[in-house]
Formats: structure tokens, C-alpha cells, sequence
């Protein structure tokens, strides 16, 4: 049995204000930084393999997590939003609304114009958790919402057209068990990396 435990970047200004990354390059913000200072990583995750996401965002955070350079895969990137990166949470919502009243299905298949949908994301991380399911080494991947998102999704059989039915808390690791063809199955998720954890 291969496990993966899944973390998410730390704090962007860009996150802060509420904006889509999916490509963008950002670092990590001051309050980011700080955020990440007050996390400490279980032990047992402390000694498994890290990778990350070659954004800025990810390196920085594994590097400030676990006192290392990880090793980098493209294949952990964020999804593209294409022409919707850059604009605001509120914006984006009011354009998959608009999407959605005329008749193109929310879900696993929905894309933004010029972006990947969730469906696009899945195969593009399917070959990276049979590696590591075929590798054999527990492995701590440090990337970003969309990742976590479809990851969840595959396991759960949750289909992207609602909330799911436990949010996937920043600040916590979400561990996985992957089979050999890569389908991940759940150990636990919202473990927590820091002593006080955020609400929610």
C-alpha cells in the first residue's frame, strides 16, 4: 500500500484578495509566510518523499515546511482558468452561472474558455499517482486547490456540481491511499499542521 498526503500552498495576495491563480506565478505573501511559520509537519509525513508543484507558491511553501528543496512535477500544477485568471471570485462565479443558465453542464467537464476542466486535470495527474503508487514510497505532494479538488473528487465519487460533503481545509495534510492504477481511496482527510487549525 502506497499512501499520498496532498498540501496545499500557503497563502498568495492574490488569495487574500480573492483572485483566480491557476498559472500565475505568485509567491507567497508576508502573512503567507507567516501562516506557514506556525505549521509543524507530523513526523511520520516528515519522512515520507516530498514533491511539489514547480509554481513559486508550492516551492516556497515545501521548502518552509519540511527544510528542504523538494523534487519539482509539472504534472502537480494548478489547473488553467485561462482567460479567467486574474479576476475576482465573485466574477468568476457570475460567469459559471451564466454558463450554466445557458445550458452547458456544470461538473467534471466544465473548462473555462482557454482553461482545462476537471476532467483535463485528472488526466494530466492520473500518470504522476501511478508512479508513485508503482514506486512504492509514501509520498507528500505540495499543491494546489485544483489537485486537491479532483484528487477528492476520484476518490469519493463526488462529481464537481455542488460543494462536497467535507471541505478540504487549508493548513492540513489530506492522505490517500493509492491503488495500482492510481485511484486514490481515503486514509484522512483535514489532518491538521498546525497546533490551533483554522475553523471550518
Amino acid at each position: 500500500m502506497t499512501r499520498i498526503a496532498l498540501i496545499r500552498h500557503g497563502p498568495t495576495r492574490w488569495n487574500a484578495e480573492r483572485r483566480v491563480q491557476g498559472r500565475h506565478d505568485l509567491p507567497l505573501s508576508e502573512d503567507g509566510r507567516r501562516t506557514l511559520a506556525g505549521y509543524a509537519v507530523p513526523e511520520d509525513l516528515a519522512a515520507w518523499r516530498w514533491v511539489c508543484s514547480p509554481l513559486r507558491r508550492a516551492r516556497e511553501t515545501a521548502r518552509l515546511l519540511h527544510g528542504t528543496e523538494p523534487d519539482l512535477d509539472d504534472r502537480l500544477v494548478e489547473a488553467s482558468w485561462g482567460a479567467w485568471e486574474g479576476l475576482d471570485r465573485s466574477e468568476v462565479e457570475r460567469r459559471e452561472a451564466e454558463r450554466t443558465a445557458a445550458g452547458e453542464a456544470p461538473g467534471l467537464g466544465f473548462a473555462p474558455p482557454g482553461g482545462e476542466s476537471p476532467r483535463d486535470l485528472w488526466a494530466r495527474l492520473r500518470p504522476f499517482l501511478i508512479e508513485v503508487a508503482d514506486g512504492g514510497r509514501d509520498t507528500v505532494a505540495v499543491t494546489h486547490n485544483g489537485v486537491l479538488r479532483i484528487v477528492h473528487a476520484m476518490a469519493t465519487g463526488w462529481d464537481m456540481t455542488d460543494k462536497p460533503a467535507v471541505r478540504l481545509r487549508d493548513g492540513c495534510a489530506h492522505v490517500y491511499r493509492l491503488d495500482a492504477d492510481g485511484t486514490p481511496s481515503v486514509v484522512r482527510i483535514n489532518l491538521p499542521l498546525a497546533a490551533d487549525p483554522p475553523p471550518g
